[in-house]
């Protein structure tokens, strides 16, 4: 009878908790929401007279605010606070938030020249940087399904790059700005992406920081960062010439505010589900910046876009479903 008891309360233990269940579902559907709205918003509401610089900056803030407020109502906000040392904020959180600054800056620059649904899809190559940088870093393995994903997700960026610079060729709009403002700024931004996202995974592991208390700490050190390099950029100059709100409107709060609350679902939703839940979030997310790119512009996928929408979805799928497990050795 000794030997049967530990049964019945692993299986408890195990069991899903209803109200965990819940705020899955309820995070998921709103990181899904905001993930896929995020460009087209961006495009609507946030004019090319608006400096990157400060729409990152006030994002920035909005999520400290936001991780505050977060850490007080759940009541570790005070001993955080006590055990909070600069140099282990430095080691953890440092060099990701400034990875994450200029790849914020270069989200922005990438969201006012492509549309919606192609910028949705060539974002998704920051999973393949994603694995390559944690095999680097934490040496963690991929499986062959998972490495046939990424290749197919490659496959759709160059093709989607290819398409895109070709078709906007015969347009008005200028391909070399399309290449250079829009396709290159989001594919360095997804490389960047993939590093920090690691380096955030050590952290986590090692240092055992807490995601809202990283969100705190990578929005002020990424802040500083952004800040000191403003000072001799051409964001800079045109803050000093225009003032730190030129371009804005009311409107342009929205896609700020948005985003500032994406960053704290993403983090949200890894901690309750994982990243296979995160996942399917992604690709939902893409269906929806589809779906809503057609409602609101009134603008059909293009020929390329039809093609490599599958190959994303189902590469992303394959990867999350086939994770790498380790052989058990035969005796």
């Amino acid at each position: 009878m000794a030997m049967k008891k530990p049964e019945p309360s692993k299986s408890v233990s195990t069991s899903p908790n209803p109200n965990a269940s819940t705020k899955v579902w309820f995070f998921s559907l709103l990181l899904t929401l905001q993930y896929g709205a995020q460009p087209l918003i961006s495009k609507r509401f946030t004019s090319r007279e608006v400096i990157v610089t400060s729409s990152v900056l006030t994002c920035e803030v909005i999520k400290v605010i936001c991780a505050l407020v977060l850490l007080a109502k759940d009541g570790s906000l005070r001993k955080l606070f006590k055990e909070w040392t600069l140099i282990g904020s430095l080691t953890a959180s440092g060099l990701p938030a400034a990875i994450y600054a200029l790849q914020n800056s270069l989200l922005q620059i990438s969201y006012k020249n492509l549309d919606s649904l192609t910028f949705s899809m060539l974002n998704q190559t920051k999973l393949f940087f994603t694995a390559f940088f944690t095999y680097i870093i934490l040496r963690q393995k991929q499986s062959v399904q998972q490495i046939g994903a990424l290749f197919l997700l490659i496959i759709a960026a160059v093709l989607l790059s290819v398409g895109e610079g070709s078709s906007k060729a015969s347009s008005s709009d200028n391909p070399d700005e399309i290449l250079f403002y829009g396709i290159v700024p989001v594919l360095v931004a997804s490389v960047l992406s993939g590093l920090a996202s690691s380096l955030c995974q050590w952290a986590s592991q090692v240092k055992k920081h807490t995601s809202y208390l990283m969100t705190v700490e990578m929005s002020i050190i990424g802040s500083i960062c952004l800040l000191a390099s403003a000072s001799k950029s051409p964001d800079g100059l045109a803050i000093r010439q225009h003032g730190f709100f030129h371009g804005w409107t009311p409107l342009t709060l929205i896609p700020v505010v948005l985003n500032a609350v994406g960053g704290i679902l993403v983090g949200l939703v890894t901690s309750y589900a994982g990243g296979v839940r995160k996942g399917f979030v992604i690709v939902s997310a893409l269906l929806v910046t589809a779906l809503l790119q057609f409602l609101f512009d009134g603008k059909p996928p293009s020929p390329y876009c039809l093609v490599a929408l599958p190959l994303v979805v189902t590469s992303i799928s394959i990867y999350q479903k086939y994770p790498y497990r380790v052989k058990k050795k035969q005796l």
